[in-house]
């Protein structure tokens, strides 16, 4: 990265890191410390679909693979701070060779902090559970993006199944034991009745991790009032929005038999009580800052620039990093890459859309039908642009890796999120952590989560592809005054409502609502 302008002396600068290092450390300390205040000496479960490392058969043997995931960066702080169990689907191709007989391993072996213990599935369950109801079905119902949901009765009862077996995973890590169950999205909605059935001491925690929709959208849903049964089951209920919140309590109020206490925000059902509350997810500000700047880093920013040419960095580089999913908004941001330099030809050879893309969920119809339209859009923008020596559009097609990530948001002059809709965008919050030289510009959905928090990004209707168009022409031509000023402000933010802060946030409000007579 550029070196920053304007420094303070060199004594200042390293009583500031130095600050900075002390901070982070208290942040995961003090975190540890109240949570096992919080659950008088119970155990904690993390529970979620994705596994924060999987084992994957190479060339070489088996290697152990940290995936780039907004879910993993927000969770593992709060399992490594509490030295907890995560149980988690277990995916990789060879994480069966290093588990023992119940699926259970230490990460890491090297230096242990918590157990993962891997929920193994068939692949028609899989399907059912994972590809059918929960991204054919639940995935589009929540967004909203305009993509028809597909229902199917078989595949509930096997998303039921799974659900049940995540259940019994549980409760044999547990044993019988106090502990407090952190629960995760949309993948384990039925989980938390499950759990509440068989063990009703449980305190069960759940963060819906993507937008709830309005009543009238979630009506269409089959098996409606079975899955907000299960959900009732818990004692809080997180979203990343209050408007989300909302949405949910309307739901409840007008689909199910529950007492809906508006003045409180919480719904009793069947005598027990589900608090529901607004937690905006965060990042590990200074870990990803730390991270930005390491050799790892720098090593895949020249592999980039050999990929892509010394040119490339000649030009205003507009970065997007994102899984194929028609929910990103990836197809709306490249027409309006290409408006933009229609309006504005003075522009051709010295811009450059470089588009990190992640293949996801490739079983589906749905996502090969908008990789391919990507590809289409991409292809016919490119013939109509480019020049001898520079192409409009880099679209790199891979799953890269947390460091190749950061090297991206460090080269981006402007990093692009144009989700049609999201619950929050941890992206958004991962690029500003990593711009420790203040500069850079986000442009940024009006559709997320993220965008209550970070007005001095520039905000956008994606839907609106020419005013995504204005905005990326504004970015070009911004100032580097303006530029400092709006990053520095934006990491203000960020720096304030940390991943610690988040968890914190959550397990202060577990203690607030339990019951008087357990806190004696």
């Amino acid at each position: 990265m550029p070196p920053v302008k304007d420094v303070a002396p060199s004594s200042l600068l390293w009583a500031r890191k130095w600050k900075g290092l002390m901070k982070a450390l208290i942040d995961s300390k003090y975190l540890g410390n109240f949570v096992s205040r919080t659950t008088r000496g119970s155990r904690v479960v993390v529970v979620s679909n994705r596994e924060p490392c999987l084992h994957e058969r190479t060339a070489g043997g088996i290697e152990m693979i940290r995936p780039a995931s907004g879910l993993v960066t927000a969770l593992e702080p709060i399992v490594r701070a509490t030295h907890g169990i995560w149980v988690a689907h277990g995916s990789g191709s060879a994480d069966r060779y290093v588990t023992d007989e119940k699926g259970r391993i230490t990460v890491t072996p090297e230096d242990p902090q918590y157990t993962l213990r891997r929920v193994w599935m068939t692949k028609k369950e899989e399907n059912g559970y994972y590809y059918s109801i929960s991204n054919r079905a639940l995935w589009p119902l929540c967004h909203i993006a305009y993509t028809r949901p597909f229902f199917s009765r078989d595949d509930w009862e096997i998303y039921k199944i799974v659900n049940r077996r995540f259940c019994e995973a549980i409760l044999d890590e547990v044993r019988g034991e106090p502990a407090v169950v952190f629960i995760q999205d949309y993948h384990l909605a039925l989980l938390p009745r499950m759990l509440r059935n068989e063990r009703p001491d449980l305190k069960l925690v759940h963060f819906w991790h993507i937008p709830w929709p309005n009543r009238e959208a979630f009506r269409i849903f089959p098996w409606g009032e079975e899955l907000l049964d299960g959900l009732l089951g818990n004692d809080i209920l997180g979203f990343h929005i209050q408007y989300h919140c909302n949405n949910f309590m309307g739901t409840v109020d007008r689909g199910i038999e529950a007492m809906v206490d508006y003045e409180h925000f919480r719904i009793h059902r069947g005598g027990h009580p589900t608090y529901i509350r607004a937690f905006p997810i965060s990042v590990d500000f200074r870990q990803i800052g730390r991270d930005a700047g390491s050799p790892k880093v720098a090593e895949n920013r020249q592999r980039f620039i050999r990929e892509l040419g010394e040119e490339v960095l000649q030009t205003k580089l507009y970065v997007g990093v994102d899984r194929l999913d028609y929910t990103k908004g990836i197809a709306e941001r490249i027409q309006g890459f290409d408006i933009m330099l229609k309006r504005h030809p003075e522009l051709v050879g010295k811009a450059t859309l470089l588009q990190l893309a992640a293949p996801s969920r490739t079983h589906l119809e749905e996502y090969r039908a908008v990789s391919d339209e990507i590809d289409q859009r991409v292809d016919e923008i490119n013939w109509h642009h480019q020049t001898d020596g520079w192409t409009p559009i880099r679209f790199l097609r891979a799953h890269h890796d947390y460091y190749s990530v950061l090297a991206a948001y460090g080269m981006a002059d402007v990093l692009m999120v144009t989700s049609l809709h999201d619950g929050m965008n941890l992206v958004a919050k991962e690029f500003i952590s990593a711009r420790t030289d203040d500069d850079g510009i986000l442009l940024l959905s009006r559709y997320t989560g993220a965008s209550r928090e970070l007005p001095d990004a520039l905000l956008v209707n994606p839907f609106d592809v020419d005013e995504v168009a204005d905005a990326m022409h504004d970015a070009f031509h911004m100032t580097e005054k303006e530029r400092k000023g709006r990053m520095r402000r934006l990491r203000r933010k960020v720096r304030r409502n940390t991943i610690f802060d988040w968890g914190l946030k959550i397990f202060e409000e577990l203690e607030t609502v339990l019951p008087v007579e357990e806190q004696a």
